[in-house]
């Protein structure tokens, strides 16, 4: 009896969501049209998409052309090794992954977090293996009210639920309101955010001795990720570990 009821409802739910996928067919993260195809990228779509996949940089995630075996490093990261000790990022910042990112960003579109969140999952299961918290890198309080959402936070509540780890939206202070990083040259990033973080007083326990997982929506340079590896480790983290969403690989993309 009991066995028939628990069917009974699970046929309920299978025919509640075919209704609403039929009245609400979900709408693609990349052209924004509804019923593109099953479920959020049609397949040409996710075919476009450049999921980072083979080996990469150790330290910066950067996709390398061939495999060099554990701990090897691009020669970005051995001629200035980031201040993180591992970053990983789910796909490359280019035309295809281009709309997901800037809708994420600029427009809140939040619909497809659980996607993306699974793909960074994925891109930085190592590291979520070994984290203790995961920690989303901040807005300054002024720009949270304006825009009313934190794409960062977003991401980091969405892979701890995910994966069972520890998040702290608040663990990260951003001290100062610094003007936007886009079309700024690396050395001015650097400039524009140094000591612009710090760690919460109340979250000071959390982060002492500990393995933090930080989240970010994009690496670009990595100054905002660096200035803030350099906060949590000034309050006492073990280690600080970097996960994205997408990152940029070359130059020339550095317009976000």
């Amino acid at each position: 009896m009991g066995g028939d009821m628990d069917l009974q409802g699970l046929m309920a739910k299978q025919f509640l969501r075919r209704l609403a996928d039929f009245l609400w067919p979900p709408r693609s993260l990349v052209s924004g049209q509804r019923g593109a195809g099953k479920g959020p990228l049609s397949p040409a779509e996710f075919a476009a998409i450049g999921f980072i996949s083979g080996p990469v940089c150790e330290s910066c995630g950067s996709p390398m052309e061939m495999d060099l075996g554990t701990g090897a490093q691009c020669a970005a990261c051995i001629a200035r090794p980031p201040r993180w000790a591992h970053a990983r990022a789910a796909m490359v910042y280019e035309q295809a992954s281009r709309r997901i990112v800037l809708d994420l960003k600029r427009s809140g579109r939040r619909d497809g977090i659980q996607v993306m969140s699974g793909w960074m999952a994925q891109a930085g299961q190592a590291l979520l293996a070994e984290a203790d918290l995961i920690v989303p890198v901040p807005l300054h309080y002024t720009r949270l009210v304006s825009r009313g959402f934190n794409q960062s936070a977003w991401l980091a509540t969405a892979l701890s639920a995910r994966t069972g780890v520890p998040c702290r939206v608040s663990a990260l202070k951003r001290k100062r309101r610094t003007p936007t990083q886009g079309g700024l040259s690396a050395r001015a990033r650097r400039r524009n955010v140094a000591g612009a973080f710090a760690v919460s007083p109340r979250a000071l326990g959390h982060v002492q001795g500990k393995r933090i997982l930080l989240v970010d929506d994009v690496l670009t340079t990595g100054a905002t990720l660096s200035a803030c590896t350099r906060a949590l480790f000034k309050a006492g983290a073990r280690q600080v570990d970097v996960l994205v969403l997408a990152r940029v690989v070359r130059e020339t993309d550095v317009t976000i």
